[in-house]
């Protein structure tokens, strides 16, 4: 009952109180990124979702343009707004249309690059039975500062597990670690390794 009915009522109608009260919060960022650092404001990126089903994501850009004849690393266009951005997780706000779309939830597994569809073993397939979140139980758990190996584990331990109390717990878990700041990347990185298939360790 939780997981089929429940579940989606409480995302729909909270994104939709979210978006109102912030709003000013979401302007103020949208103009801060369009001042320091130009067009476009949104990230948007295709990615897997509830069986393995394609959609658009949407995020508040952090990086800043590569310029032509340019290839800076991930360091180096992650600026001092971006790490700000990033550290307190406002670049997920954007997910919040997401959500209302029925494409997203709160909690969940978080929707990995498609590429890495095809690397899944089948047991870590398993993550995309139900909807990715903006937060989830990997995150809580250590989010960019754990190897894929164990944020796989916790996805599909979710996914078993799923329950109210257990979304309960997720959320008040990430609001400790956006205040703690926890987590943001791997060591390092300033974001996280890419995913290259089980034969590596992340």
């Amino acid at each position: 009952m939780y997981a089929s009915y429940i579940k989606h009522f409480l995302d729909i109608s909270g994104a939709f109180i979210l978006l109102l009260l912030l709003s000013p919060l979401m302007l103020m960022v949208s103009i801060l990124i369009y001042i320091k650092m130009g067009k476009p404001v949104f990230f948007r990126q295709m990615r897997p979702g509830k069986d393995a089903n394609i959609f658009c994501i949407y995020k508040f850009r952090s990086m800043e343009n590569q310029k032509e004849g340019e290839r800076l690393s991930d360091e180096k266009r992650l600026g001092s707004l971006g790490k700000k951005i990033r550290a307190l997780s406002l670049d997920e706000l954007p997910q919040l249309f997401n959500i209302l779309k029925g494409e997203m939830s709160f909690i969940g597994p978080r929707p990995l690059l498609i590429d890495y569809l095809s690397l899944y073993n089948e047991e870590q397939n398993k993550r995309h039975n139900v909807k990715p979140g903006i937060t989830g139980l990997a995150q809580v758990n250590g989010r960019n500062a754990i190897s894929w190996k164990a944020k796989f584990e916790y996805d599909v331990d979710y996914v078993k597990h799923l329950s109210f109390y257990l979304d309960l717990k997720i959320i008040f878990l990430t609001i400790k670690k956006i205040i703690k700041r926890d987590g943001i990347t791997s060591e390092g990185d300033v974001t996280t390794q890419a995913f290259k298939g089980n034969t590596y360790e992340k």
